[in-house]
């Protein structure tokens, strides 16, 4: 992961964008971001049939009570938001799944991989020791970006629809 000076990043593609925690006067954005977002996103980002993110959905992600939830927005150089990423860790701060959304139109350019990797990068200054997500096997190529990071993947308890999906942290990524 390459950032500068200003809070950027820079992918392998070298598209850049900048990354900051969530706040309220986001929820506009965030509400015009999921609807260039396929269903199959949807249904991966949130487990279940989700046609359109709820109001209440979209408060819980610009605005957190919870010091053990948080929330980041990835803007690209010209404002506009793709992507967004949450990560909620457990009560004795140890333990962190996180879950990431990509806009439709700027996959491919690196940016989930600079997005997680800037997020493992959180948990573990945070002192987390693991982070994990929850994925739908149909999600193949977020499985795939993930084992390629160093994450393993296991059969998530109860739902052979589910993978988990667990990287320990202090583990060093191929560049």
């Amino acid at each position: 992961m390459t950032t500068d000076s200003n809070g950027i990043l820079t992918t392998r593609t070298g598209f850049r964008f900048e990354v900051r925690h969530a706040r309220p006067e986001d929820e506009p954005a965030l509400a015009e971001f999921f609807t260039h977002v396929t269903l199959d996103d949807l249904r991966f980002r949130f487990l279940g049939g989700v046609k359109a993110v709820s109001h209440e959905r979209l408060v819980a992600m610009t605005r957190s009570d919870d010091a053990g939830i948080h929330n980041f927005v990835a803007f690209s150089v010209d404002g506009m938001l793709i992507a967004v990423a949450t990560l909620a860790c457990d009560q004795l701060r140890r333990h962190g799944e996180v879950a990431i959304c990509t806009r439709e139109d700027h996959k491919h350019l690196g940016v989930s991989w600079e997005l997680l990797s800037y997020i493992a990068k959180y948990a573990e200054d945070l002192g987390l020791d693991t982070i994990e997500s929850i994925e739908n096997r149909e999600n193949r190529a977020a499985i795939e970006l993930e084992r390629d990071m160093g994450f393993t993947v296991t059969t998530y308890p109860d739902d052979p629809a589910l993978l988990l999906v667990r990287r320990q942290l202090g583990f060093i990524a191929p560049s």
